[in-house]
């Protein structure tokens, strides 16, 4: 993950927004109390799956992975859930949030060629 402080700093706060972007897709397309709902099962859906989909030996996340996947797998969905936050952002009318968020995205995997590269070997 290109594994220096500030791009690991950066990749923690983004997914920290990307469950806000997710819960607040939740909250804005649904109506009623299906609101709440969708605004906590979204983002706790994606953290759950974050959480447990992993590839093995990941240097990243300390060698575990409750359910083992290939790495394209993995990642495939770590850019579902990150874009799918900025997406929120974009949707609920916080278009620049949304584009800045999309473009730290793609700067923080700038950074990660070589996690990149591990990734798409396992």
């Amino acid at each position: 993950m290109g594994n220096v402080w500030w791009n690991l700093t950066l990749r923690f706060l983004l997914e920290l927004a990307a469950l806000l972007g997710l819960g607040m897709i939740g909250w804005s397309f649904a109506v009623g109390f299906s609101r709440w709902i969708l605004a906590v099962a979204l983002p706790l859906v994606a953290a759950v799956l974050w959480g447990t989909f992993a590839v093995l030996n990941d240097p990243s996340r300390s060698g575990r992975a409750p359910v083992p996947v290939p790495g394209a797998l993995r990642l495939a969905l770590e850019l579902v859930i990150l874009c799918g936050g900025a997406g929120g952002f974009y949707l609920t009318g916080h278009v620049a949030i949304g584009i800045v968020m999309a473009l730290l995205i793609a700067f923080s995997y700038a950074f990660s060629v070589d996690r990149l590269a591990w990734l798409l070997r396992q």
